[in-house]
């Protein structure tokens, strides 16, 4: 099971899977350039955002911080996202 860091930045790089049999992390991708990026399935389908809002709700059970503390800025309508986390 890989947990995820809060990172200091505030920013998370996911790279979502969605439709799949549960919520988890999957792997830690390690980019020189861009730094970590994690791949995360989603179980919701990726339909009029409902996997964008299980995403977040997935990352504030991770994380343990309330769900109105993370937006999803660049990426809504992309597998890869930027996720802002204001804890």
């Amino acid at each position: 099971n890989i947990n995820i860091s809060l990172p200091s930045s505030g920013y998370l790089r996911i790279k979502v899977t969605p439709k799949s049999a549960k919520n988890c992390v999957t792997e830690i991708l390690d980019d020189k350039e861009n730094g970590q990026t994690y791949k995360i399935k989603i179980a919701a389908p990726a339909e009029k955002g409902k996997a964008n809002a299980a995403l977040i709700k997935f990352l504030s059970k991770e994380l343990n911080i309330p769900t109105e503390k993370i937006s999803i800025i660049s990426g809504k309508t992309e597998h890869l996202k930027l996720v802002k986390i204001n804890a």
